[in-house]
């Protein structure tokens, strides 16, 4: 497929985020949108950590999710969607930052199955430390009543 068969991706993407719930709930942010490879940012909040005071994993998990996701839309067609099937968190370093920085890339594309790779990042002053890895999979979804690109 190339890249003009996958009509405006970057304004479908845009528009499905702004629709995402979970991720207004969160205060979270899509910074960086191309072909495979999609950014969320999201600002340190104590609403959003555990009891010791660090970014709580379901909220790590779910960013990373979205950026993969995300990710996945910009390799599909326009009148598909993407839904995720399977993913596997790895919680590398305590999620202490004053921002975070999620980042989805494709590692596979595919017709009908997407393999993408998510990276976590907590930003302070200082280099980026990364704090978590996800490995994804996405299932194209095409004709379901409901789910819509």
């Amino acid at each position: 497929m190339s890249e003009t068969d996958r009509g405006d991706f970057r304004a479908r993407i845009r528009r499905n985020f702004a629709r995402q719930a979970a991720m207004q709930t969160i205060g979270a942010e899509l910074t960086r949108v191309e072909h495979g490879v999609v950014e969320i940012e999201l600002p340190f909040d104590l609403k959003l950590t555990q009891q010791h005071g660090i970014l709580h994993a379901g909220i790590i998990s779910a960013a990373l999710d979205s950026a993969c996701g995300f990710a996945a839309y910009s390799v599909i067609d326009p009148e598909a969607s993407i839904l995720t099937i399977e993913f596997k968190v790895n919680l590398m370093s305590p999620g202490r930052g004053e921002r975070f920085l999620f980042r989805g890339e494709i590692t596979k594309p595919g017709s009908t199955i997407i393999v993408a790779d998510g990276r976590g990042y907590a930003i302070s002053d200082g280099p980026a430390k990364l704090i978590a890895s996800m490995t994804g999979t996405m299932m194209v979804i095409r004709g379901r009543e409901g789910i819509t690109g």
